[in-house]
């Protein structure tokens, strides 16, 4: 089901909706943006993390892809792990793990992505979650190392493999997990041999439907197990 909400006077210059999010356990409130067609950057901050105005919409929607990790983060064994979600955008993996009482760190470069969250958690009658300002290509000196590192659809550009793969190196801990969702996009296979170089084995699993949505749902989740990570691998740049 979803509503459209009325625009707040403190939320100028997009427009929002209400959604109930089945499919993750018991159902979520999620509040997104209302379509691909909202942008709002008065003070340049998007630009400046380099979110052009086409892109800066994604991070406030759900996608298909994320309704399959929020799945996914239903059963996954979360005990004595500190978890950092890539890219969360609405960070819907992160309340499913949050809700289950797992160390989660959700994370993101886009400039409103902390301040939807908040208002998620607070939707859902949730208290404070961990969130970190994460940019993949530059330094992210408050993000610490972590056991199991999630992420849906983070693939979509031709760089982001070598990018998302030393960003990895830097922030797993030794024996880290890694999951990601990915919807069949030509650029996994680049990662997969960018996670491979570090000592990462794979297994895949498909997805034909996505939980909670009417219809196909075409994609895999990719899971990467490290038995160790040595310092030269965690810092290695990509491959040319």
């Amino acid at each position: 089901m979803t509503t459209t909400e009325t625009q707040p006077d403190s939320d100028p210059g997009y427009q929002t909706k209400l959604e109930t999010i089945t499919g993750t356990g018991a159902d979520l409130q999620l509040r997104s943006l209302l379509d691909r067609q909202q942008f709002h950057d008065p003070n340049g901050e998007a630009e400046r993390a380099g979110i052009s105005s086409s892109a800066w919409p994604i991070f406030g929607l759900l996608w298909p892809s994320g309704r399959v990790l929020a799945h996914v983060m239903q059963t996954h064994e979360l005990q004595g792990k500190r978890i950092l979600e890539l890219g969360c955008g609405l960070g819907l993996a992160s309340l499913v793990v949050h809700r289950r009482g797992g160390d989660i760190t959700a994370s993101d470069c886009h400039p409103l992505a902390g301040a939807f969250l908040v208002k998620n958690l607070r939707l859902n009658s949730m208290p404070a979650m961990k969130y970190q300002t994460g940019h993949w290509a530059r330094a992210n000196p408050l993000l610490a190392r972590f056991d199991l590192i999630i992420g849906s659809d983070v693939l979509y550009d031709r760089d982001q493999p070598a990018i998302l793969a030393r960003f990895i190196g830097l922030h797993a801990a030794e024996g880290a997990e890694v999951l990601i969702v990915d919807p069949d996009r030509g650029n996994r296979s680049s990662f997969n041999r960018q996670m491979g170089a570090m000592g990462y084995d794979r297994t895949e699993t498909r997805y034909r439907t996505a939980p909670g949505l009417a219809g196909p749902y075409k994609g895999r989740l990719l899971r990467y197990q490290s038995a160790a990570i040595t310092p030269t691998q965690m810092v290695a740049p990509p491959d040319a």
